[in-house]
């Protein structure tokens, strides 16, 4: 299993010590390195590595918001000095998050850790229901074969109301039911008619046909209320996107 990684820290030193602690791994080929938010954004969705690190205090963007302006969502090593930002890492859903100076043995734990995460993150089973979709001569898909037990059910996207990213995976809810994804929420997407599902958080998207009604809160911020009951907070770099469809 080749790695394909980008590093990204405003310090070039940091920069350099991923670099001497990776070349020990013959699978892990670092494609680019990025001193700024801005620029990691754009490498990571047009490059779309496997795995990055990523550091949290940069120039312009901080770490966590590169995560929320990303399309492609590689597994993330958070790299800091700063260790108050550790709780947010994880919820973030990081695989490890390393303290500077980062500690030579600590950093392989974590390439350990992100290599177990991504070769649990496949089955035989998901490549056959992938090979099922991708066979489809639309261009977005009208069922999608979900993990039910020990088997994959056709599900029609009309029937779902909402998924929600929960780690590396994705929850899809039905008005009856829930099924575990193993795609990442924006894969998923790309699947998707985006006249009828639309992205309403890096974490969150909404089947418009199931949708009751969206609350404006006194600072600006909006909420879609779905017809289940259920509610989700639009954050600021959709908003735009439910703004458009208000007439």
């Amino acid at each position: 299993m080749d790695i394909k990684c980008i590093i990204i820290d405003d310090e070039k030193l940091a920069r350099e010590l991923l670099m001497e602690y990776l070349e020990e791994y013959d699978d892990i080929e670092v494609i680019e390195q990025c001193s700024k938010g801005v620029e990691a954004v754009k490498a990571i969705n047009s490059l779309e590595p496997d795995l990055i690190f990523l550091d949290v205090q940069m120039p312009g963007m901080n770490g966590f918001e590169v995560l929320e302006s990303l399309d492609h969502k590689p597994f993330v090593i958070f790299s800091t000095a700063y260790d108050q930002y550790a709780i947010q890492a994880f919820e973030e859903n990081a695989v490890d998050y390393l303290l500077k100076p980062i500690d030579k043995e600590r950093f392989h734990k974590a390439i350990e850790r992100v290599k177990a995460r991504m070769e649990s993150s496949g089955s035989n089973m998901e490549k056959i229901a992938r090979i099922l979709e991708e066979r489809e001569t639309t261009k977005f898909s009208s069922h999608l074969f979900v993990q039910k037990s020990d088997k994959y059910l056709n599900l029609p996207v009309t029937e779902i109301l909402h998924l929600e990213a929960s780690g590396d995976y994705t929850i899809i809810s039905t008005s009856d039911d829930q099924f575990l994804s193993s795609s990442g929420i924006g894969r998923l997407e790309g699947k998707l008619d985006p006249a009828i599902f639309i992205r309403v958080h890096r974490s969150t998207i909404i089947n418009l046909s199931h949708l009751k009604e969206i609350e404006k809160h006194f600072n600006g911020g909006l909420v879609v209320k779905m017809k289940n009951g259920k509610s989700f907070s639009v954050s600021r770099t959709y908003a735009k996107e439910i703004r458009k469809k208000v007439v």
